[in-house]
């Protein structure tokens, strides 16, 4: 199999994209000369140079030299750590109309968007192992929903993802927004930041190592996941998104190899488990390690094992009905129906003075609770100053890690490699029944 080209959305359903181009880009035939432009929204087209497109191609002369950049990028959409930025990339650069607006896309080889990805995603001076490690899970990732975008489109089949009823709604995210291209750029998928971020030899050189290496199961490439912090046990995939079991991302301790934890689909013991802070690897304040893995807007989180936040019933009830579009009333009662193996909630009923609802699954849950996203749907609440009407005034959020906690923990598997693991040690432990091969 040979090295594959990827498309990845940039900037989503703009009304006007501001970009520039250095030397070496051609379009409709023509050199276009190096400089700053800009492209906007027109009747479902795209107007650039008083002319109108269907789609709009920048083509590079030379894909790993040639670079673009768009400015006002966002990233951390929807989270805690949402900004714009200016950023910087290689390869060729496509508009096309999306929505009521226009979304760049990046047309770019597999291997240098890894090299980016690895930096976006945590820091270049992290070690070679656990570098390593990651540009194998990445790797397999993109492969792994090109096939499966591919399958479904060759048979016809809808992405279903949710079930609904009067009463509950499991809903999940992953590949159903991006049919115009392969990957977006952002944590909905995997970050992708361009040469912004890419530039360290340790990151091209771990690319150049594990070039073509991913991970196996059964013949097929594994859809290998990955979250920041676990928060000290592993979640399965089925509990977060599709019902579909995969053998290599199942639930297991972030430990050595056959350490005991808890069931924590058992209430009581999901509750001590998230108010208490057992050992883990990813169970770490080594500010050293911490600043190896996460970049400066990560840092900016400092408490991804355990954490706590606190909501009047004000703020609890507003943000339910401004996230969920549903008035529950004040709220009584957040109460677990069903955890995961990792102690994240699946399944919470909500209990309003109006309504009655049961939601899921992790990120839904998550995002209905946050102006932007909970760390994790793994938590405890708390009621308090509860009132003459039986209503309390204020809820406690006690919780552990930090995503979804599927696959690989960046920040556990950081301090694998700090501990002298190799990458395939850390690929081991965290990707079980699964094999580590040479797939182009």
């Amino acid at each position: 199999m040979n090295e594959p080209q990827i498309q990845a959305g940039i900037l989503l359903q703009q009304q006007r994209i501001a970009f520039s181009l250095s030397a070496g880009y051609r379009s409709g035939g023509r050199d276009v000369p190096p400089g700053d432009y800009a492209v906007e929204a027109s009747d479902g087209k795209i107007l650039f140079g008083g002319e109108t497109f269907p789609q709009l191609v920048f083509e590079a002369d030379d894909p790993h030299r040639n670079t673009f950049g768009l400015k006002d990028v966002i990233i951390g959409i929807h989270f805690h750590w949402e900004r714009r930025e200016d950023q910087y990339f290689r390869g060729s650069l496509k508009f096309i109309p999306e929505g009521d607006g226009i979304s760049a896309v990046n047309i770019v080889s597999l291997e240098d968007y890894l090299t980016s990805v690895i930096s976006s995603e945590m820091s270049a001076t992290s070690s070679e192992e656990l570098l390593k490690a990651h540009a194998v899970i990445s790797r397999s990732w993109l492969l792994a929903q090109l096939s499966r975008s591919r399958t479904l489109k060759e048979a016809g089949t809808a992405y279903r993802t949710s079930f609904e009823t009067p009463g509950e709604t499991l809903r999940w995210y992953d590949r159903e927004s991006h049919d115009h291209f392969d990957v977006c750029a952002d944590d909905h998928c995997q970050r992708y930041q361009g040469i912004t971020r890419q530039s360290a030899d340790p990151v091209k050189k771990v690319i150049r190592e594990t070039r073509g290496e991913v991970l196996l199961h059964d013949g097929a490439v594994c859809d290998a996941r990955f979250s920041k912090c676990c928060g000290g046990v592993t979640e399965t995939f089925e509990n977060v998104w599709e019902p579909v079991v995969h053998p290599y991302l199942q639930a297991k301790p972030d430990l050595t190899e056959g350490a005991p934890f808890p069931d924590l689909t058992v209430e009581e013991n999901a509750e001590k488990w998230i108010r208490t802070a057992p050992p883990a690897f990813c169970n770490t304040g080594d500010l050293r390690v911490l600043k190896q893995v996460l970049n400066d807007y990560d840092r900016e989180t400092p408490d991804f094992y355990r954490w706590k936040i606190t909501r009047t019933q004000e703020e609890l009830s507003t943000l339910l009905r401004q996230r969920s579009g549903i008035d529950f009333g004040a709220i009584i009662a957040l109460q677990p129906l069903e955890r995961g193996r990792s102690g994240r909630i699946i399944r919470l009923r909500i209990t309003g003075t109006k309504r009655v609802m049961t939601t899921g699954k992790e990120l839904e849950i998550r995002r209905i609770l946050s102006k932007s996203h909970l760390y994790s749907s793994a938590f405890v609440v708390d009621a308090r100053d509860e009132a003459a009407d039986g209503i309390p005034r204020t809820f406690i959020f006690t919780g552990a890690g930090w995503g979804h906690g599927v696959g690989l923990c960046q920040i556990g598997a950081a301090i694998m490699a700090e501990k002298g693991y190799t990458y395939g040690e850390i690929l081991a432990h965290y990707f079980p029944q699964s094999e580590r091969i040479k797939y182009y």
